[in-house]
C-alpha cells in the first residue's frame, strides 16, 4: 500500500502548499544531478498555459497506475527510479480535492519545457482511441484478413513484412475482418470486434514486427489521389473500402504488423503495461522518454478548443517519434472516434521530473 501524504495549506504571503507529515526539505534520495539534455529548459508553473485551470486529479488518477507499472528505464530523459518510487509512497489520497493534488505536483516534479533538435517549441499532437470493428471468426467476403496473435511455433516474424507474414500465415489467426477495418485497428494498437452474434471480443497489443511504418494517406498523396473530403482517416478509410484492389496494394505496401491477444480485461492497455485513461494517457517515442513520466501539454482540438492537460505517458507507437511529438487517448468507440481522427494540431510539451532530481535552475 502507498503511503498517504495529506496536504496542508499555510496562509501568507508566499501561499504555498506543504505536506503534512512529509518533509519535503529533506528527502530521502536526492538523485544524482545528471546534465540535463539541452532540448530541456527548466521553467515554473506559470509558464504553462491554463495550468491553474486544469482539473489535475484525473491525472492523478492515471499516474496511480505508472505506480503500479514495472517502469523501464531508458531513452534521453529518465527520471531517478528511487525518487519516482518515493513520489508514489507520498501520493495525496483519492478524495484530495483539486488545490491538494495541484500542490503535490508542484512541490513534487519541476516542469522542463521541451524543444526540439532545430531549437523550435511546438511540435505535432495527433489523437487515438480504441475501435469497435465488426468482426468473424471465421474467413468470408466481408472479413476478408486474418488478426493473428504471435506464432507459439517459435516462426520469426522480426524483420518480416507485413505482406509475407499474411501470405504465410506467420501467427495463429485469432479472427477475421475487413483488410481497412484491420489496419486501422493497427495503427490504433487496440480495440474490440463484434462478433455476428453480437457478442464483443477484446483485443489488446502483443508484439509488432519491427519494420517502419509506411503512413496510408501519404501513399496515397504520392499517387495523385485525393478522398473525397481530404486525407483525413474518416476520408482515407472511406475510400479504400470502396476501392478493394487500391486498399489492398496500399495496405501491404506498409510493412508494419501488429500482433494481438484476446483478454477479458475491457481497460485498454498501453505500452507501460497499465490501463490508459482517457484523455489523460498520452502515446510518446520511448527511444527518448521514460514512459511514466507526467506531461503537460498545451494543444488545441480538432474541433479549436484549447487542450491545456496534464497527461501521463503511457504508451508509444511506430509513428511517434521526436521530442515534441505525442498522441493523445481519447477514450474507445464512435464518440472518440470522432474526437480522435481528425485530430492534428500544434503545441508545446512540458515534462515533469522529480524535484529533487536537480538538472538545472528554474529561469
Amino acid at each position: 500500500m502507498f503511503k498517504i501524504c495529506k496536504f496542508s495549506k499555510i496562509l501568507g504571503l508566499i501561499g504555498f502548499f506543504v505536506l503534512a507529515g512529509c518533509d519535503l526539505s529533506a528527502p530521502t534520495h536526492v538523485g544524482d544531478d545528471s546534465k540535463i539534455p539541452s532540448n530541456l529548459r527548466a521553467v515554473s508553473y506559470s509558464n504553462l498555459p491554463g495550468w491553474r485551470n486544469d482539473d489535475v486529479r484525473y491525472a492523478l488518477q492515471a499516474f496511480r497506475n505508472t505506480c503500479k507499472a514495472k517502469i523501464q528505464y531508458k531513452g534521453s530523459v529518465i527520471p531517478d527510479a528511487e525518487l519516482l518510487r518515493e513520489k508514489c509512497n507520498m501520493l495525496p489520497s483519492a478524495s484530495a480535492d483539486i488545490a491538494t493534488v495541484r500542490a503535490w505536483f508542484e512541490s513534487h516534479f519541476q516542469p522542463y519545457q521541451v524543444y526540439d533538435e532545430k531549437g523550435a517549441k511546438k511540435g505535432t499532437y495527433t489523437g487515438y482511441y480504441s475501435p469497435v470493428i465488426p468482426g468473424c471468426k471465421k474467413q468470408s467476403t466481408k472479413c476478408n484478413e486474418p488478426i493473428m496473435g504471435v506464432p507459439i511455433n517459435g516462426a520469426e516474424y522480426k524483420g518480416v513484412p507485413k505482406k509475407d507474414i499474411v501470405a504465410k500465415r506467420i501467427g495463429r489467426v485469432l479472427y477475421w475482418a475487413d483488410m481497412v477495418d484491420v489496419q486501422n485497428l493497427q495503427i490504433q494498437g487496440s480495440g474490440m470486434l463484434k462478433l455476428e452474434d453480437g457478442s464483443l471480443v477484446k483485443l489488446n497489443f502483443a508484439a509488432v514486427n519491427d519494420m517502419p511504418f509506411k503512413s496510408i494517406g501519404k501513399q496515397l498523396q504520392d499517387k495523385g489521389i485525393k478522398p473525397e473530403g481530404g486525407y483525413s482517416a474518416d476520408a482515407v478509410w472511406t475510400h479504400l473500402k470502396k476501392n478493394p484492389k487500391l486498399a489492398k496494394e496500399v495496405i501491404y505496401n506498409n510493412p508494419r504488423y501488429v500482433y494481438f491477444y484476446e483478454t477479458e480485461q475491457k481497460s485498454v492497455i498501453g505500452k507501460l503495461g497499465t490501463p490508459l485513461s482517457k484523455i489523460r494517457s498520452i502515446a510518446m517515442d520511448d527511444s527518448i522518454y521514460t514512459l511514466g513520466l507526467p506531461v503537460y501539454v498545451n494543444t488545441n482540438l480538432s474541433d479549436g478548443r484549447s487542450f491545456n492537460r496534464l497527461m501521463i505517458a503511457q504508451d508509444t507507437g511506430g509513428a511517434i517519434k521526436g521530442w515534441i511529438r505525442a498522441d493523445i487517448f481519447f477514450g474507445s468507440g464512435d464518440e472518440a472516434y470522432k474526437v480522435a481522427h481528425g485530430q492534428h494540431s500544434q503545441g508545446q510539451m512540458f515534462i515533469l521530473m522529480p524535484k529533487e532530481y536537480t538538472y538545472v535552475k528554474p529561469r
